[in-house]
């Protein structure tokens, strides 16, 4: 029971230090957990317009694809301190339940490499 407990107030701070990082601008309105991992811009990891993302807009620091989340939804990121990311691109159909965050570096994209994050969804305050 009490490792029930812990587990509770745990996350309870967590989404109170989400809340605070994100300065009143948004509340959280889910948490989850995913497995998450890094594109470029680069031929090979794109289909054939590798800058221009499935919503229209250009890549960059922020964008990350997902194809559980609509285009247009706004993420934290544990790890990434109070950076908000969005939702404006799309993967390969077969990624159900992920996240690609995009990076400009790919040295910085291998070394993130593939792991489960923390993530919270936001909706205006």
């Amino acid at each position: 029971m009490a490792i029930i407990d812990y587990l509770k107030i745990k996350v309870l701070f967590l989404l109170l230090i989400c809340l605070f990082f994100v300065g009143g601008r948004y509340k959280v309105v889910f948490s989850g957990t995913v497995v998450a991992t890094a594109y470029n811009s680069l031929v090979g990891q794109t289909d054939d317009s590798p800058w221009i993302t499935a919503s229209g807009t250009r890549c960059r620091s922020g964008v990350i694809a997902s194809n559980h989340l609509p285009i247009g939804t706004k993420v934290m990121i544990e790890g990434f301190g109070d950076k908000v990311f969005t939702v404006e691109d799309r993967m390969n159909r077969r990624y159900n339940k992920r996240i690609d965050i995009w990076f400009k570096d790919y040295q910085q994209a291998r070394k993130f490499g593939v792991r489960k994050v923390k993530y919270h969804v936001l909706a205006k305050a």
